[in-house]
């Protein structure tokens, strides 16, 4: 087998903990290879709004708020129903929770700026920091400081097998453009591939057939850092929870979920880093609130109190209250599209707190009138047969289910379309505080890292910023037991 290179560490994956991953090791003195089979870094974490929830940190500090890890552990526990929670693993979550503030400080130290600590209840302190301007200035700072240690970057290049000698692995077989190499990591191989919202086999083997025809939010979301693993014999855990499925508004056209509203880089982002936290609290509001109607779900609440769904056709399909049914059956309609149908009493419920269509909580809200100037492409107001024109529904079919499902008045408001997706999955490789990932029986697969969505290890990460906060962490800490190996190699 001839070896095209050798390094002392591969990396599988360019999204949040694959740069992280490569940054420290490279930092502790070893040659990496970063791999990503896009034609761009970034992963989930470059689509996310970019919270990083933590305790004990030094903005917390200067902000006068005690915390400590006993509080945010117990905390973190009340975000999941209690048959999700149940199945956390306990250890690793604390353990991963010790070391988030190290990673808040190692990530400031590299020029990035968060706003914060936020609150987020049911967290009993402000925990959440908002990195500046969003998520993308993870990927655009981590990704310079990899080129400026010397690290190497390769996109379009799709790993197809890790390679073994002797129960070890040793390297991967990878297409790389176009032809395939051969390459060996001589203190081991970490997979940062993601999660697999996005593969319907892989939903539908551990979550169901019913499931499959859900979305990821990130299309690129395959799992194949999860089908890697086990192709090494890693055990799998918690490969039937998930994040969702959820309805979100369909992006604005060309983008992602996160739109990128500002530069993550360069002379204005840095410029923002700095005047930001001193920003008064209504221009933090504004800006939030326009990543809200970009990003953010709609409330259940709307559906409790009457909102309906219609497809493309103007049909309604379902019964809206019932989850995941409403989502199920929205991958069903034509083109996986919906729309939600607001009378006059809904709209004017919803345009002032305490109701609202969507948040970021205790943060900022976006209501009614917020979605007609801020996304007047998914948003419009008018008559009823204004509606209809607006998106073509057929007049007499949309009037049945208005009178069926009891809605009236002179004023409506149509938002959409949306999508039934899956956020994330919280399915990995068991692994140990090493981050080595483990087989069956409990015993550590030699040279085989897992981090981020590949190596969650049982843990149960609901609630905004914890899996940023274990993607960089993560791989900031198996960069170090990487160096560690190739220390006393």
């Amino acid at each position: 087998m001839a070896v095209n290179r050798t390094v002392d560490a591969i990396i599988v994956g360019g999204g949040g903990s694959g740069l992280a991953a490569a940054v420290s090791a490279a930092e502790q003195g070893c040659s990496v290879l970063l791999l990503e089979k896009q034609p761009q870094l970034g992963g989930t974490t470059g689509i996310a709004v970019g919270s990083f929830t933590a305790n004990r940190t030094a903005m917390q500090q200067a902000a006068g708020i005690e915390d400590s890890l006993e509080d945010h552990a117990e905390d973190a526990g009340e975000f999941a129903p209690d048959s999700i929670e149940d199945r956390n693993n306990v250890a690793l979550r604390r353990w991963f929770l010790s070391h988030t503030a190290e990673t808040l400080d190692w990530l400031r130290g590299m020029g990035l700026a968060f706003h914060g600590p936020n609150p987020e209840p049911p967290n009993r302190v402000p925990r959440m920091h908002n990195v500046v301007p969003n998520a993308k200035a993870y990927i655009a700072r981590l990704q310079a400081r990899l080129l400026q240690l010397g690290g190497e970057i390769r996109c379009q290049a799709a790993v197809k097998e890790l390679l073994r000698e002797d129960g070890r692995v040793v390297g991967v077989r990878a297409w790389i453009g176009d032809h395939e190499e051969v390459l060996r990591a001589e203190h081991g191989v970490v997979l940062a591939c993601g999660d697999y919202a996005n593969s319907q086999e892989l939903i539908a083997e551990y979550k169901g057939d019913r499931f499959a025809q859900i979305d990821g939010i990130n299309p690129f979301a395959a799992g194949d850092g999860h089908r890697l693993a086990q192709a090494a014999g890693a055990q799998l855990l918690n490969m039937d929870v998930t994040y969702g499925p959820e309805l979100r508004f369909v992006p604005p056209e060309g983008k992602l979920f996160f739109s990128q509203l500002l530069p993550a880089s360069g002379p204005i982002a840095w410029l923002m880093g700095r005047l930001l936290p001193w920003a008064p609290q209504f221009v933090v509001n504004a800006f939030i609130r326009r990543l809200l109607v970009t990003w953010q779900h709609p409330e259940n609440a709307l559906f409790d109190d009457g909102a309906i769904l219609l497809n493309v056709k103007g049909k309604r399909f379902c019964d809206e209250r019932q989850w995941p049914e409403r989502e199920i059956g929205i991958a069903a309609q034509p083109s996986k599209l919906a729309y939600l149908l607001l009378d006059e009493r809904l709209t004017e419920r919803y345009s002032a707190w305490p109701h609202f269509i969507s948040t970021a909580p205790k943060i900022a809200y976006a209501y009614v009138d917020d979605y007609l100037k801020l996304r007047p492409d998914i948003a419009c107001a008018g008559t009823l047969q204004q509606i209809a024109d607006r998106r073509r529904f057929p007049m007499e079919r949309l009037q049945t289910a208005v009178r069926e499902a009891g809605l009236s008045g002179d004023r409506w408001v149509l938002l959409g379309p949306c999508r039934a997706y899956f956020t994330t999955t919280e399915g990995g490789a068991a692994i140990d505080q090493s981050l080595r990932v483990l087989d069956a029986a409990g015993t550590p697969i030699s040279g085989l890292f897992a981090v981020g969505q590949n190596g969650l290890g049982g843990q149960i990460l609901w609630g905004h910023g914890l899996h940023i906060g274990w993607a960089l962490t993560s791989g900031r800490l198996v960069g170090k037991t990487l160096a560690g190996i190739k220390s006393t190699a």
